[in-house]
């Protein structure tokens, strides 16, 4: 209850700062047409209409529960207005990137960390990349998909996420094998182990907190990149895309639930990771 406390404290607050910014926000709506109609409103009366707008400016938080519940829960799973169906869309797209920026970002990693030259002339060169925004490297990035004939829209949504998922990765690894100090290094110089042992029975052990801390990281971002990279493709499956749809229709609703549809993926997300990092240090004799 003492950790809860917290949590639920903060929540309240943001609940109550959303639902007075709903009516604020909203009111304009409700003046302007009382006032079309010539029938003064006073506030007491333009509240409720505040909460129950078919478009609102800023959806109160009930209304974006119930549009995220019939999204989630009130459709079939197959169907085009399932968030349910967009999300598992959006969830491969993230597992491609994910899964190349892990194997991006590691080797990476290895190859600063053996080699000088790799350090001084890659690693500026890829925290330079991050500086680049990414709604800005997408759409050149799907451009150049489209010249090389590379017609699925996963590939670009793919590189996209991997480009914002690799970085975390890298620099998270780099640290991790280098986190072992000169004597621990010297004892295997003393057992006669090499490099390739050195770095399977010492580096890669020390690392792993490393790189389960940047994978919690990675996964966040590579569904950012995925999301980022369904609206400028013109697809039309993908919460990123349901987050357009109802922006160029003028449907707040379907934008918000499709939002928080994404949060939670990326919520769920996150918890995998960490119950296989869990997993993987009890396998490695480590108490989580």
């Amino acid at each position: 209850m003492n950790r809860a406390l917290p949590v639920l404290t903060v929540l309240l607050g943001i609940l109550a700062i959303w639902y007075a910014a709903a009516v604020w926000m909203n009111a304009t709506w409700v003046f302007d047409q009382a006032e079309r109609a010539g029938t003064p409103v006073t506030w007491a009366e333009a509240i409720p209409q505040t909460m129950a707008q078919e478009r609102p400016l800023l959806p109160p938080p009930h209304q974006v529960g119930a549009e995220l519940w019939k999204g989630l829960f009130g459709q079939a799973v197959t169907s085009k207005r399932s968030l349910v169906y967009h999300g598992f869309v959006t969830f491969k797209g993230t597992m491609m990137g994910f899964g190349l920026g892990i194997v991006a970002g590691v080797l990476l990693a290895m190859a600063i960390v053996r080699f000088r030259v790799m350090d001084m002339g890659v690693m500026p060169w890829a925290i330079i990349s991050q500086t680049i925004p990414i709604v800005a490297l997408a759409p050149m990035i799907i451009t150049l998909s489209s010249q090389l004939g590379l017609t699925d829209r996963d590939v670009p949504k793919a590189i996209i996420a991997a480009y914002l998922s690799f970085f975390p990765v890298l620099v998270s690894m780099v640290k991790g094998l280098r986190s072992p100090d000169q004597m621990q290094l010297d004892l295997l110089k003393t057992y006669g182990a090499g490099e390739m042992a050195t770095f399977l029975k010492l580096r890669l052990p020390a690392s792993m907190p490393y790189f389960f801390a940047s994978l919690k990281v990675a996964v966040a971002a590579s569904l950012v990149g995925t999301i980022v990279g369904e609206l400028p493709t013109g697809a039309i499956e993908g919460l990123g895309a349901r987050m357009l749809i109802g922006s160029q229709f003028g449907e707040p609703l379907i934008m918000w639930a499709a939002l928080f549809a994404a949060a939670i993926l990326a919520g769920l997300l996150i918890v995998t990771v960490g119950v296989v990092e869990r997993l993987a240090g009890r396998r490695m004799g480590v108490r989580a």
